[in-house]
């Protein structure tokens, strides 16, 4: 999976469509990732020790990555992303700039 930890993605498909945000959390083993204020769903938690209350939380919840595109830093639109290899390393680069990314 190409898209990472901290980068700024925007859903193409989905009830979230639209909604731009950071990726909180890759699960590359089920292809899923969690983005900041999209997919929240509500979460009945039990009261524990750490938080005595119990309640209703909003949290986010993993959404697939092909319902995400990586946004150009470089023009803000949505882009795919490429590997490339330079020096022995792997370098992301977006595909409608051809610029290489930081990491």
């Amino acid at each position: 999976m190409l898209i990472k930890t901290g980068d700024k993605v925007r859903v193409i498909s989905g009830k979230d469509r639209g909604q731009e945000g950071t990726v909180k959390k890759v699960i590359s083993a089920k292809n899923r990732i969690v983005v900041e204020g999209v997919n929240k769903i509500k979460k009945h938690q039990k009261p524990t020790n750490v938080n005595p209350q119990g309640g209703i939380v909003d949290i986010e919840a993993p959404i697939d990555a092909s319902n995400v595109m990586y946004l150009d830093p470089s023009t803000n639109e949505p882009t795919r992303l490429g590997v490339r290899r330079e020096d022995g390393k792997r370098v992301r680069y977006a595909k409608k700039s051809g610029k290489d990314l930081e990491n």
